[in-house]
């Protein structure tokens, strides 16, 4: 079994193309078969080299890996062209001189008539006579398939047996007129050659199936086992776009998801492995995967459900892991804060957690001393008593050992002594050492921080 993925580089990796590279990828590893990368370059216009090396390293972010050397479609363009003169000299292909002003205008008249455009065969049954005089006289000319009667029936894993009626097909163009092929021949022949056995990519294609089993048949190609996947939509259930965020899988890297993550949510869309599991690393999804699973219905891509499934995934990493990936999404004015300062720091952190990025901010207290309180935190914590109490503590807390535990032991007995009760005492011990209402564990927090910040925050609040 061999699949394959085949991404065009005129833009970023969309977090649709990702998810179907994702479930070529499952299908391929659960299945033992092979897993290809082909590049479809033949827009040289829109396509860039910068593009294919973005959509690799998305790629390879996501943990992604395939077993050959990627093809490069612009360089088989003389094997696609071969073909296309291989079904014209069969029969199944035959030339075409309607030029363009003559094609524009049988599109607006049937458009004007209220009904789609399909080429009407002009050129179909000239005589080899007209042919040689066309080309005689110079008239520039494209190579289209001749499309048979009747309907092109094929079985689909996610749709089942599915029918077109190729009356609504027109005899659709294989070679343009420069003697480039037309991306419709190039990937046909490409998966051939490749030794594609199933085809998996998204329901947008579907239409374009029909015309491509049409060409297998011709070409005397097997044909592969197509697999249609659902779209992605947005919160409004149309298709995702940038409308709705970001999309690219640069984007989400950027912005501090882990690729663990990423993944998790992407082989989740459309798919389930048939119970109530969500948080499935890379091997569990790929022991579990199963291609019948795929859903028919599109699904809908909830960022606040990938936001909680990389928390849960920031939860799984080793803390030497984790401080890796924080290291960088690290900010330039923070280059000074010490490794080891950080490595204190990841465990407390790492439970409130959702994006990398979060950590610099959130944690700021554990490297700075706060320039403001919360406001509300200061009218609902600073209760008269409370300077008193604190200023009451110091002397203690510059004898103590600064451990977690011996810390709580004296701050919940200096409450108990107050009779203000260990809440009354330890949200304002937090507010003056942070500045907000909410921190990891206030001891191991000042355990962290050390005796001489956390006494020179106390005198300062």
């Amino acid at each position: 079994m061999t699949v394959r993925f085949a991404p065009s580089p005129t833009g970023y990796l969309h977090v649709g193309g990702a998810r179907t590279a994702i479930f070529n990828w499952l299908y391929a590893r659960s299945a033992g078969g092979r897993f290809l990368l082909r590049i479809e370059d033949t827009d040289r216009a829109r396509s860039s080299d910068a593009m294919t090396r973005e959509i690799l390293d998305g790629l390879r972010w996501l943990g992604l890996d395939w077993d050959e050397e990627p093809t490069i479609q612009s360089a088989r363009i003389e094997r696609h062209a071969a073909e296309c003169l291989r079904l014209e000299a069969e029969g199944n292909a035959y030339w075409c001189y309607c030029g363009t002003e003559t094609l524009d205008g049988k599109r607006q008249a049937a458009e004007a008539a209220g009904g789609a455009f399909l080429y009407d065969g002009t050129c179909r049954h000239l005589t080899p006579e007209q042919r040689a005089e066309n080309d005689a006289a110079g008239m520039p000319r494209v190579l289209r398939f001749r499309v048979p009667e009747g309907r092109t029936v094929f079985n689909d894993i996610v749709h089942d047996e599915t029918s077109f009626p190729n009356e609504e097909i027109d005899d659709f163009v294989i070679l343009r007129s420069d003697g480039t092929p037309t991306y419709m021949m190039a990937v046909v022949v490409d998966d051939h050659d490749m030794g594609v056995t199933h085809v998996l990519r998204g329901d947008d294609h579907l239409s374009n199936t029909p015309k491509q089993v049409m060409l297998y048949r011709a070409l005397g190609y097997e044909i592969p086992q197509f697999g249609h996947l659902p779209l992605i939509l947005g919160s409004d259930k149309k298709r995702l776009s940038k409308r709705h965020g970001a999309t690219s899988v640069g984007e989400f890297q950027q912005r501090g998801y882990l690729p663990e993550a990423m993944f998790n949510f992407l082989a989740l869309l459309g798919w389930s492995p048939g119970d109530d599991r969500e948080i499935m690393p890379k091997e569990e999804l790929t022991e579990a995967f199963d291609i019948r699973r795929v859903l028919k219905k599109s699904s809908v891509f909830d960022e606040d459900k990938l936001l909680w499934m990389n928390g849960q995934h920031i939860r799984l990493l080793e803390d030497d892991d984790l401080l890796r990936r924080l290291l960088r999404h690290r900010p330039d004015e923070l280059d000074w804060v010490s490794e080891d300062r950080l490595r204190a720091v990841v465990p407390l952190m790492k439970e409130r957690l959702t994006l990398l990025p979060d950590f610099w901010s959130n944690a700021r207290y554990f490297w700075e001393d706060p320039a403001e309180y919360d406001a509300d935190g200061v009218a609902k914590r600073w209760k008269p008593g409370v300077p008193e109490l604190l200023a009451a503590l110091l002397p203690a807390l510059e004898e103590a050992e600064f451990t977690a535990g011996a810390l709580e032991t004296l701050i919940r007995e200096t409450a108990e002594r107050s009779g203000m009760g260990a809440g009354k005492v330890i949200h304002p011990i937090r507010l003056a050492l942070t500045g907000a209402t909410a921190s990891p564990s206030l001891f191991d927090m000042m355990a962290v921080l050390g005796r001489e910040t956390c006494l020179r925050r106390l005198r300062r609040a």
